[in-house]
């Protein structure tokens, strides 16, 4: 006879089932009891995952170590979302997200993790019935999605999360706390890069600055197609598009801009007090309506902040890399991806100060800023009535917007027109004033049955 292993219940589960059913009292649920339809710490959360094939997996196994995995849903059942599945088998199995939602009311959270374009409407519908939410970076296809979702998370009243998970180590830390003291004096410059979409001479992370192809292959039978296109327009199907290289694709993913850019911008903007461009111009390869070029320069322009000077932020990718300094040190390289800080009195390389003297000469303050219990760890206290969690929707909906904004600077339709102006952002009126015919691309027409109302 095969053992059995009793399921291990939680703190309500036991209170629930034994003294209740000795005493005769009614128990109301840990969610009632905190208020803001968070759950009592001492529960566990009931947590489905949307799109576990990539990240989501890594993201699912994080709060598995604590929490109950109740549903997962993927629009494609093949591998690796099958041994997802596998590793889970308790949890109900879905293709379409709404289905899910509107089926399943155990549910307290949801992690989204599926293609850039579908993650504005998944987060959506999922706070709107009161769920956690976290959702991988960028957190939205474009600027306007952006904008909703962090005011959602506002008028819901839930616990969220973007899937940064660099801002939860102490390396930034220990950063914002240097250029807080000074070291190198006032930053005017700030410069970012890199190598995706290549890695390395031929390869590539994902096609980008290509045309699509006139192929129509058949659609394998584990995936739904439609409900992978979902808001996009319908295409057909192309294994071009899925797994994982719809994030060259216009219709689909948001470059290596997107990618990277929430990463690697988010530790400059926490520790220059960053948040909305008065301008950004641009430079790529040349472009397609397709896909996005393969490589490209996008400048931003800040403003001062609070005793702060104005700052320039150049982000660069496919390969390009700021000219290297003349403070390197002998065996020191501008490597393939990095930041660089640029201060009156000197420069930081990703955590490096230079020059040399300036490094030998510093004594780092004692370090004052808390260390995150984690990424996801954040994000399941302030599910149970912690503290936000570090890159919320209120921090990660301005910063995402920030990054999408220069995914419009290079875009082919405006490439004429940017030659010879700047491309100048109002964020109180969302719009381009010196550029109308770039609103556009602020935000995008969803396919008839989808909507982000």
């Amino acid at each position: 006879m095969k053992n059995v292993v009793p399921k291990k219940k939680s703190r309500r589960e036991f209170v629930s089932t034994s003294a209740a059913a000795v005493a005769g009292i009614t128990f109301l649920p840990g969610h009632v009891i905190s208020g803001f339809g968070h759950i009592a710490p001492s529960d566990m959360l009931n947590i489905a995952g949307i799109g576990i094939g990539g990240m989501g997996k890594n993201n699912i196994a994080n709060v598995a170590k604590t929490e109950n995995i109740v549903a997962l849903c993927d629009v494609d059942w093949r591998e690796p979302a099958a041994a997802v599945f596998k590793t889970y088998p308790g949890a109900k199995q879905y293709k379409d997200f709404r289905m899910m939602l509107d089926k399943q009311k155990d549910i307290d959270a949801v992690i989204v993790a599926t293609a850039d374009h579908t993650h504005a409407v998944i987060s959506l519908e999922a706070m709107k019935r009161k769920k956690h939410v976290f959702t991988q970076k960028p957190l939205t296809h474009t600027v306007y999605e952006a904008q909703v979702l962090a005011k959602a998370a506002k008028e819901y009243k839930v616990a969220t999360q973007m899937g940064n998970q660099g801002q939860a180590t102490d390396g930034p830390r220990r950063l914002r706390e240097m250029i807080w003291d000074g070291v190198i004096g006032p930053i005017r410059e700030v410069h970012v890069w890199t190598d995706r979409p290549n890695n390395g001479l031929f390869n590539t992370y994902w096609p980008q600055g290509v045309n699509r192809s006139g192929d129509t292959p058949p659609v394998p039978g584990e995936l739904d197609w439609d409900l992978f296109v979902g808001p996009a327009p319908m295409r057909p199907y192309h294994p071009a598009y899925h797994p994982f290289s719809w994030r060259g694709w216009w219709d689909f993913g948001t470059g290596a801009l997107g990618d990277i850019g929430c990463h690697s911008l988010d530790p400059i903007f926490r520790a220059l007090k960053l948040k909305y461009p008065t301008s950004i111009q641009a430079v790529s390869t040349l472009g397609n309506g397709d896909s996005y070029p393969l490589a490209s320069i996008v400048r931003y322009e800040f403003p001062s902040r609070e005793d702060l000077p104005p700052v320039t932020l150049t982000w660069y990718d496919g390969g390009m890399r700021p000219m290297q300094i003349p403070e390197l040190e002998e065996g020191m390289k501008m490597e393939a991806g990095g930041t660089l800080y640029v201060g009156d009195k000197g420069k930081i390389l990703d955590s490096t100060i230079l020059p040399v003297s300036l490094r030998n000469s510093y004594k780092a303050p004692t370090p004052y800023i808390p260390s995150s219990p984690g990424h996801e760890e954040e994000w399941i206290a302030a599910c149970k009535g912690g503290k936000p969690a570090g890159s919320d929707f209120e921090w990660a909906g301005p910063l995402t917007e920030t990054v999408l904004l220069g995914n419009i600077a290079i875009r082919k339709e405006l490439k004429e027109t940017l030659s010879g102006k700047l491309l100048k952002f109002d964020p109180e009126k969302f719009c381009f004033p010196d550029m109308p015919e770039a609103d556009q691309f602020l935000q995008t027409t969803y396919r008839e049955g989808w909507s982000l109302t």
